[in-house]
């Protein structure tokens, strides 16, 4: 199992938090799960609009509101209903399921990092991704090819 999904787990049974549905896993932790980097402190999830509504009311002194993006903060733990007032829904698609939480795709969590290439870590993240993408998809017979061909490049 992914290091990441073990200290997630781990972190989620020590509060304990349950959920209706998977939580997904994004931000710094999807970063690290992924191979591109090591996550930083926090543990950044998108939840639905029914844990949100559970979460908030057991939880009210932890809320928080990001431009309208309404989260949580326990622990270790972002809790978002939304990113950029997109939901849950949305983060779901090609989600990774780990068992008891899903990981954000790699197209997904492209596009949370392209929404905010405004701030430099973001950035450097891209170029992370950017390498990623080389290194997983690149057709590796037409590298070999090319290289065979231009012996000096």
């Amino acid at each position: 199992m992914n290091q990441v999904i073990i200290d997630v787990n781990k972190s989620l049974n020590e509060i304990p938090l349950s959920f209706i549905k998977k939580p997904i896993i994004i931000g710094g932790m999807a970063m690290e799960y992924y191979g591109m980097r090591k996550a930083g402190r926090d543990m950044d999830l998108i939840i639905s609009q029914e844990d949100y509504h559970v979460l908030s009311e057991k939880y009210p002194d932890n809320k928080k509101d990001l431009y309208g993006d309404l989260g949580l903060i326990i622990n270790k733990f972002e809790i978002w209903r939304s990113i950029a007032l997109i939901d849950y829904d949305f983060f779901l698609k090609d989600a990774i399921d780990e068992g008891t939480v899903l990981i954000v795709s790699i197209d997904r969590l492209l596009w949370m990092r392209v929404c905010a290439m405004e701030v430099e870590k973001y950035k450097k993240d891209l170029g992370l991704m950017k390498e990623y993408y080389y290194g997983h998809f690149r057709n590796q017979c037409y590298l070999q090819e090319y290289r065979l061909n231009n012996p000096t490049n």
